[in-house]
């Protein structure tokens, strides 16, 4: 039993900020009803997949982010369907959704009706730009993506080479980390209901996460009245704390403060460099020569040599790919690689683990994602090939 399992979430959520929310309460041991619209999330027919897309019912996106949960079919504009959701929201603690501001308000579906059927409901969105109800703007109703909220929210102008183009990082930031916010939301409301007995709207917008993400940017706008651009791997307040070529590859160090400097140096035979730069100003100030220094030393040498050498005296480790994270056994030993049923494939798939780790709770994976209406008749009573056939 996980530490949510008393919890019963109605999930609208599709493609991958609302899913990677309600996927976080479902490994937390909460009871996940997602709802589909007719045909199913839009994700579902997304690669890769092991071998056949025909065959399995789904691709690993999917998979990935609606494990654990169960599925129901419904079309809100039809008016048996929208009283099964409303069953369905009456016996709920909490409902997540993230379609744009006012798409649930044309079905009467928003907030305000869905209080009515149940007084302590806890309604959570996560949308581009917000809720009117938490801060109106103009730019509500407009739609939004991870592109979208990492541009307007500067992770894409301080993120890249100096001399690049502004750049999105690698994972979808803007929808994970606004995910994760509108969950730590829910959990908070959660507890305040706990304490009183009300209910509440939570909201989450992915510029406004942004903006969270950034936090160094912002205060360093306010402060030296700069903004804040492009240093590829470096720091601008630390160093060394870098990304240097190796060999083999490249493998970041991060000995910025003086003692793991004076190590750095010895590693290298190098004191002549630990006497003339003891302090962060002075490195900071000679940044450029030392980076040069460093880069010099570490084309030498493989990752493993480098990460060898300063292992247990400098922060170091190697740029992996996901090949060699799947060959590392602390992967392994923290759960953070976990096989799932893929249907229609011939063999299991990997997903990401939980990071949560609790000692009585421990949060996992619980089975794989659900095939589309699979839970209608556990759900509402009635069979879904029957409904199929009636159709």
């Amino acid at each position: 039993m996980g530490a949510l399992s008393n919890l019963r979430v109605v999930d609208l959520t599709q493609v991958l900020a609302g899913p990677y929310c309600t996927m976080l309460l479902a490994d937390l041991g909460a009871d996940v009803v997602k709802i589909e619209r007719p045909g199913g999330d839009m994700i579902r027919s997304n690669p890769p997949f092991v071998d056949d897309p025909e065959a399995e019912a789904y691709g690993g996106y999917f998979q990935s982010v609606n494990r654990g949960k169960k599925s129901i079919e419904l079309n809100l504009g039809d008016d048996e369907d929208r009283a099964d959701f409303l069953s369905l929201v009456e016996e709920a603690d909490v409902v997540v959704e993230n379609y744009r501001s006012g798409t649930m308000e044309k079905y009467d579906l928003g907030y305000e009706t869905l209080k009515e059927h149940n007084p302590d409901l806890i309604y959570s969105s996560i949308r581009g730009f917000g809720d009117p109800r938490t801060g109106e703007t103009e730019r509500q109703g407009q739609p939004s993506f991870d592109l979208i909220a990492q541009a307007l929210g500067g992770v894409m102008e301080t993120t890249g080479q100096p001399d690049g183009p502004p750049t999105k990082t690698g994972p979808g930031v803007g929808d994970l980390f606004t995910a994760t916010l509108n969950c730590i939301g829910i959990l908070a409301a959660v507890n305040h209901r706990e304490q009183t007995g009300e209910g509440q709207y939570v909201d989450t917008a992915m510029y406004d996460s942004m903006l969270s993400f950034t936090e160094r940017a912002v205060y360093q706008q306010s402060y030296t009245g700069e903004a804040p651009t492009r240093r590829g791997n470096s720091h601008p307040t630390l160093f060394p704390y870098n990304a240097f070529e190796t060999d083999d590859g490249y493998a970041v160090i991060a000995a910025f403060n003086n003692n793991h400097w004076a190590e750095l140096c010895d590693v290298m035979d190098r004191e002549d460099l630990a006497e003339a730069y003891p302090t962060t100003p002075e490195r900071l100030e000679n940044r450029e020569a030392l980076r040069a220094e460093l880069a010099d030393w570490a084309a030498d040498l493989t990752n493993d040599e480098l990460v060898g050498k300063l292992e247990g005296r400098v922060p170091a480790a190697p740029v992996q790919t996901t090949e060699e994270i799947f060959d590392d056994p602390h992967v392994y030993a923290r759960d953070m690689l976990v096989p799932v049923e893929q249907p229609g494939a011939d063999r299991d798939v990997e997903i990401a683990g939980n990071p949560i780790k609790m000692s009585e709770t421990n949060p996992e994976p619980r089975g794989r994602a659900p095939l589309l209406d699979e839970h209608r008749e556990e759900l509402l009573g009635e069979d879904a090939d029957a409904e199929t056939a009636d159709d």
